[in-house]
């Protein structure tokens, strides 16, 4: 009986997380990623022909392996990967991005896919090779034949040297992730929606995924019930969120992942849990008696700094004139536009300086201020201290 070569394909991608694609005649006609993502099939590079060596290596880097294996007297070859024997970097994403060739409009998914691929040695790719070789082809494979004399003789020396590689990324990312979470709370805390969704959407989540559990569903759950404590206790509660209120909904949330079945689900919950959390917030930020044209002034206010707005822009965004918003504002918050406007700036200001890399000039520039010399002035005048000064504070 002839083997099905594609249902091997999506057993062993849903078994492993290793991408599978099957090759006729060098042409792609199944790739277990399309499984999983709505791009086209993906097309691989000719590959030359097999001499010796059958499974074989046939990646181009140290740090992402694709392997292969010629399906004996059938003319179809499996190709195996990517995989990576050390965490992924922004440089082995653009490298494994630049060897599938996907086109910028599937970039996205082809990256959240990457981070599933598990971490494999390479001999433990090797013994993957070697047992669907075994299936394919009816006989064992000779995993020497995968490695040169050399290679044999310094794999201990190798596997100890990626090791501590891959350690030395790990506290990077542990670092990382501390002032990842570190600006989602202080964005909670600052009641700011629209911020907090633009940041989600453009970094990754970077929450330490850590083995808390052995079912990937439980896991996912408790990785939830740690969030959400923190969210409430480091993000809401110092937003101005009742104490009780807070804790009463770190309880709602855990109850409601605890319903759920699918790590996908939960993911969403994650998404809508932050953003409530951050909504309710901003809604404390905003004193009783606020009236919506006051509000949504603000919220244009702060949705632009990095813009050289002015009162007439404000104003004009609620279709009212510069008098009839600068009064209100006045009367009802008791600080003046302009001087609403630069605080907003200056509050900008202290995030970046906390949390970005950029130069006093960048970020001046950046928050449109006329010059960095003015920048640093009304700085120290609202804050006591210079922005060098503050960022050496805040810094760890």
């Amino acid at each position: 009986m002839d083997m099905d070569y594609i249902a091997l394909c999506k057993s062993f991608y849903s078994a492993t997380n290793i991408p599978a694609t099957l090759l006729k005649d060098n042409q792609a006609v199944y790739s277990s990623l399309n499984d999983i993502l709505d791009i086209p099939l993906l097309y691989y590079r000719d590959l030359p022909p097999i001499e010796q060596n059958n499974p074989c290596f046939c990646g181009d880097s140290p740090d992402l392996e694709y392997g292969r294996i010629l399906i004996e007297d059938t003319g179809y070859n499996l190709v195996l990967g990517p995989v990576f024997n050390v965490p992924l970097t922004d440089d082995i994403i653009r490298q494994t991005v630049k060897e599938a060739s996907v086109s910028l409009e599937y970039r996205e998914q082809f990256i959240e896919m990457l981070y599933t691929i598990p971490r494999l040695s390479q001999i433990q790719f090797a013994q993957y090779l070697a047992f669907l070789y075994q299936c394919l082809n009816r006989k064992p494979a000779d995993l020497d034949q995968l490695f040169s004399e050399e290679d044999m003789i310094t794999w201990t020396r190798k596997e100890r040297h990626t090791n501590r590689m891959a350690e030395a990324q790990e506290e990077e990312k542990e670092h990382n992730t501390y002032y990842f979470e570190q600006e989602l709370y202080q964005l909670i805390r600052d009641g700011d929606v629209n911020k907090l969704k633009k940041f989600l959407s453009a970094t990754r989540p970077q929450l330490k995924e850590g083995t808390l559990a052995s079912s990937p569903l439980r896991n996912e759950k408790n990785l939830f019930i740690g969030t959400v404590t923190k969210a409430g206790i480091m993000g809401a509660i110092p937003g101005g969120i009742d104490i009780e209120k807070t804790y009463r909904l770190i309880d709602y949330y855990i109850q409601e992942c605890e319903q759920l079945q699918t790590i996908e689900r939960i993911r969403q919950l994650m998404y809508i849990m932050l953003l409530d959390f951050c909504q309710r917030a901003g809604e404390v930020h905003i004193p009783e008696g606020i009236s919506p044209d006051v509000y949504k002034c603000m919220s244009f206010i702060r949705e632009h700094t990095n813009e050289a707005i002015t009162i007439e822009d404000a104003s004009a965004y609620v279709n009212r004139s510069s008098s009839y918003m600068m009064k209100h504002f006045k009367e009802e918050l008791g600080i003046r536009m302009g001087a609403y406007i630069m605080r907003c700036k200056l509050e900008e200001a202290k995030s970046l300086l906390t949390y970005s890399q950029k130069s006093l000039a960048e970020i001046s520039s950046y928050l449109c201020f006329s010059s960095q010399s003015y920048f640093q002035n009304v700085f120290k005048k609202q804050y006591g201290m210079t922005p060098l000064q503050y960022r050496k504070q805040t810094k760890i």
